[in-house]
């Protein structure tokens, strides 16, 4: 009997042994296998080795460091500060409480974690339909969804929404739409093109959007720290003025935001104004003219959306704005000094994913002239002959050629030039 432990023994150390040698082999393995594996899925097959080697061995470090970046490659970052915005998702629960009606069919466009998603189905929809082109993020997404409890009336597509097909993705035409895919200035994401091919092929006629419109707006602001951030002047001792050309659009974290400090010197300006719910994705252009209402410096252009998810439910990267959405200024060539009631005219244009701004020089009013007594010669000079503004002294624009007109006057055609 001894005999037979010692031997039964003997055999369950050497069994130990055997696996204590081949469980590195076959982490090895695993890692190597994820490094010549192809990304042609979206890296879900990549992510998979890498998540057994750590199974295997959770400190492994290449593994680690390997998952980690495939992670950042495919998971945008800004996915996480996005859903800890509180007061965005509160915006979204609310709009969609709002219009989303018990029995409605939903799309979902960008499903992201699936927050917009089970907001819907909690709202009482029959049924969501949600689409994610990244196939990492439509993984996850599913198993956030049945953590929930919603895996019955949720179903995410790992696709693009410009690749659904009603009949075949989703079995009906949708009642609602919803989506988040706008960037610090509405367009970069490819939403116009992405909304008006959702509600021409995938939603009833007459569906419902979330969000409804939006707006870009845009005003003169100084910041001597945006300035610094972007267009230091020297280095130890060395001029790096021309660098600076390289530097035209500022892009701001939130933190930038509160870092820089910016200083309206004016009231904004509306640019563009775009209908979600009838989304138009021609090219458009508008001249306007800024006006600097204190005195200060002119650094920069401040161009930030409002967004109205549903009526009296809105959002907006304004200054005075909260949110996780970074912010946009076009810089100047150089600072400008401003005293009140002068004008900046800029020139914007977009091509329904993208936004150029252009700042001419600026017009200064005349000091000598009585504003209440003058008005606008409109029929000859372009200027509006009701305005009881002061005639603009141009630095170096005649003033036929000022083309300044009161915002609320234009039409949508007058602003908009179609490509």
């Amino acid at each position: 009997m001894p005999n037979d432990q010692a031997v039964a023994f003997r055999n369950k150390h050497q069994d130990w042994q055997n696996h204590d040698c081949q469980a590195p082999q076959k982490v090895e393995h695993l890692v190597d296998l994820a490094k010549v594996e192809p990304l042609t899925d979206g890296g879900l097959r990549t992510s998979q080795l890498l998540s057994q080697a750590l199974v295997k061995d959770p400190y492994h470090h290449e593994a680690q460091i390997l998952l980690e970046r495939l992670n950042q490659t495919f998971v945008p970052r800004w996915h996480f500060p996005m859903l800890a915005d509180e007061v965005r998702n509160r915006a979204y629960a609310k709009a969609i409480a709002a219009k989303v009606k018990p029995g409605d069919v939903v799309l979902d466009i960008g499903c992201g974690a699936g927050l917009t998603a089970m907001l819907a189905a909690r709202a009482g929809a029959k049924h969501v339909y949600t689409c994610e082109q990244q196939p990492l993020i439509a993984q996850t997404a599913q198993r956030v969804i049945k953590q929930n409890g919603l895996a019955d009336r949720i179903t995410v597509i790992p696709k693009m929404s410009h690749n659904l097909v009603v009949g075949v993705d989703i079995p009906e035409p949708a009642d609602v739409v919803i989506s988040e895919i706008v960037d610090t200035v509405l367009l970069g994401e490819g939403a116009l093109a992405t909304l008006a091919h959702a509600m021409h092929r995938l939603a009833k006629p007459g569906a419902r959007a979330i969000p409804e419109r939006g707006a870009l707006k845009a005003q003169l602001v100084e910041s001597d720290q945006l300035l610094n951030q972007w267009r230091p002047e020297k280095a130890e001792g060395f001029d790096l003025g021309a660098f600076h050309r390289l530097a035209k659009v500022a892009q701001m974290t939130p933190n930038d935001l509160s870092a820089c400090q910016l200083r309206p010197l004016g009231p904004a300006k509306k640019l563009f104004q775009f209908n979600f719910m009838r989304p138009d994705i021609r090219v458009a252009q508008t001249r306007q003219h800024l006006i600097c209402s204190v005195a200060g410096t002119i650094h920069a252009v401040f161009v930030f959306f409002e967004m109205e998810l549903s009526p009296g439910i809105s959002l907006s990267n304004g200054l005075n704005s909260g949110g996780h959405w970074g912010r946009t200024a076009f810089l100047l060539d150089g600072p400008i000094p401003s005293k009140p009631c002068n004008l900046l005219p800029i020139t914007a244009s977009h091509d329904a994913s993208q936004l150029s701004l252009v700042a001419d020089e600026i017009i200064a009013f005349s000091d000598e002239i009585n504003p209440s007594t003058v008005k606008m010669q409109g029929a000859s000079n372009g200027l509006d002959a009701n305005s009881d503004e002061p005639v603009p002294k141009s630095i170096s624009t005649p003033l036929n050629a000022i083309s300044y007109e009161r915002q609320s006057k234009r039409t949508a055609n007058e602003t908009r030039k179609t490509g």
